[in-house]
């Protein structure tokens, strides 16, 4: 066995522990967790398969196959980038619309305060 495919079996199993850890304490929601562990499995199962990574490494027409797993990875993670920004781009608009609400709210309250300080001038 290689150095580049115990490295590349390692580092996956490695991401996978991780993720799996970070589940179990809570501090992974299950949808983001799912991307995690649906690409670990992947990169874990063409590491430990030399011959499907050489075949699929051969019909993109990459010369060095293991160089096929980083190129994957590097998908991946790009992929995950862009869904993190697709989400907070969502979270920064409803940030601003919550804010928008409670500063609306805080100016009702304000106002219903001083109808009640003035209610309370005019009868007392």
């Amino acid at each position: 066995m290689d150095v580049v495919k115990i490295l590349a079996i390692l580092g996956s199993g490695a991401v996978f522990f991780v993720v799996v850890e970070l589940i179990r304490r809570g501090q992974l929601k299950e949808k983001y967790a799912l991307l995690w562990l649906f690409a670990c499995g992947i990169l874990l199962v063409l590491s430990m398969s030399r011959d499907l990574l050489d075949y699929i490494a051969h019909l993109l027409g990459v010369n060095y196959p293991p160089s096929f797993l980083f190129l994957l990875a590097f998908f991946f993670l790009l992929l995950i980038t862009l869904h993190f920004s697709v989400v907070v781009s969502g979270l920064s608009e409803k940030n601003k619309r919550l804010a928008q609400e409670v500063a609306l709210l805080r100016q009702e309250m304000q106002e219903a305060m001083k109808r009640t300080v003035e209610n309370r001038d005019v009868t007392g």
